[in-house]
C-alpha cells in the first residue's frame, strides 16, 4: 500500500506542477482562459495573483517530489512525513476550493481526490 501512495500522490504533484505552469507561465493564454473560465481581461486583471498561487501549487509537488525520492532511498520516515504534508495541504486546497466555490466542484475534485486517495494508502500501508 505505501507504493500505491507514493505512486498517487506523485500523480498528484504532477498535476500541481500542470496546473503551476497554467498559473505562473501560460495564465493569459487563451487555453487556460478556457480551462479556468476567465475572460481577457479577468486574466490580466489576476495575473499577479495566479502567478503567486501557481508557485504555491509548484512548492506542494516539490514536497510530495522530494518526499517520494527521500522514501526510495530509505529515509521513510522523513520521506512519508514530507509527502503527507504536501499531499495533505493538496487535499486541504481542494476542500476550501470546494467549500468557497462550489460551481468549482468539478475542478476541486480533480485537485483533491488523487492525493486524498494517496494520503490514505500511505497511512494504510504505514499501519499494516
Amino acid at each position: 500500500m505505501l507504493v500505491v501512495g507514493l505512486v498517487l500522490t506523485a500523480l498528484a504533484a504532477a498535476l500541481h506542477v500542470y496546473i503551476f505552469t497554467m498559473e505562473s507561465v501560460t495564465w493569459t493564454s487563451p487555453r487556460t482562459r478556457a480551462t479556468f473560465g476567465t475572460t481577457a481581461e479577468q486574466a490580466e486583471a489576476t495575473r499577479e495573483m495566479a502567478y503567486n498561487q501557481g508557485y504555491y501549487n509548484l512548492f506542494l509537488a516539490v514536497l510530495v517530489a522530494v518526499g517520494t525520492v527521500l522514501v526510495a532511498v530509505g529515509q521513510r520516515g522523513v520521506g512519508v512525513a514530507l509527502v503527507l504534508a504536501g499531499a495533505g495541504s493538496m487535499v486541504a486546497a481542494g476542500l476550501v476550493l470546494l467549500i468557497s466555490a462550489p460551481a468549482k466542484a468539478r475542478a476541486a475534485l480533480v485537485q483533491l481526490v488523487p492525493p486524498a486517495l494517496g494520503v490514505i494508502a500511505l497511512v494504510v500501508g504505514l499501519l499494516i
